[in-house]
């Protein structure tokens, strides 16, 4: 028995919301920027997440998987330029992390005391198009969600669009609530952290080094 063309929507719900909570580089960006630049730029760098996990939706229901799978060259370009690009934002997160502890302007102190004079490190600027860059450059994200998606659809249901959005929806409702979450707790931890140069360092340069495993980690990524 399917719930609209959703085939055991309970299981989807449990699975989805357990993927959704496993840290991954757009949370973690995402926590990032409100960390250093307060709720605003928090919600602008969700609002880029939420705009690439659609778009890569789209292109998993109009089947990019099989099209990387055809042409492996264009997995190949898509996946380093993908971990290039991680790795890129996790240099730059350690490299803010030791100038903070040499006594460079910290975002996080101007956050604390409500100033907006302090020019962010390049990586915490414009976080709508880097969220949405580093949602979009993750070929593995769209075969994953084919994969997930197929689980739960049944296939012999008149309009296979109504599961899919039925799908989508529950997956981007438990991202954006996911997100609003760490926008918020971000904002709060930057009053501590502005007092604690080296805790805030700590957490920046932990921060950078999961972004350069995410980076490596897609680098060797293959379609099986």
């Amino acid at each position: 028995m399917s719930f609209y063309g959703v085939t055991d929507i309970w299981t989807y719900v449990i699975g989805a919301f357990g993927i959704i909570l496993l840290p991954g580089p757009n949370s973690l960006y995402v926590l990032s920027v409100a960390t250093a630049r307060g709720v605003r730029a928090g919600f602008q760098g969700a609002y880029g997440v939420f705009v690439g996990d659609t778009i890569l939706l789209l292109c998993t229901a109009l089947g990019a998987a099989g099209v990387l799978r055809t042409y492996p060259a264009m997995f190949m370009v898509v996946k380093y330029v993908g971990a290039a690009y991680l790795a890129w934002v996790g240099f730059n997160l350690l490299r803010a992390a030791l100038g903070s502890l040499r006594n460079r302007p910290d975002p996080l102190a101007a956050v604390a005391a409500g100033s907006t004079d302090v020019v962010s490190p390049a990586h915490l600027q414009r976080p709508f198009r880097r969220a949405l860059v580093i949602s979009l450059l993750n070929p593995k994200a769209i075969l994953f969600l084919l994969s997930f998606f197929v689980q739960f659809i049944d296939t012999s249901y008149a309009h296979p669009e109504v599961p899919f959005l039925i799908l989508s929806a529950i997956l981007m409702t438990f991202s954006a609530l996911y997100l609003s979450v760490l926008i918020v707790t971000g904002a709060k931890l930057a009053q501590g952290f502005a007092r604690r140069k080296k805790l805030s360092a700590g957490l920046s340069s932990l921060v950078g080094g999961l972004f350069l495993w995410f980076g490596a980690k897609l680098a060797t990524a293959n379609l099986n």
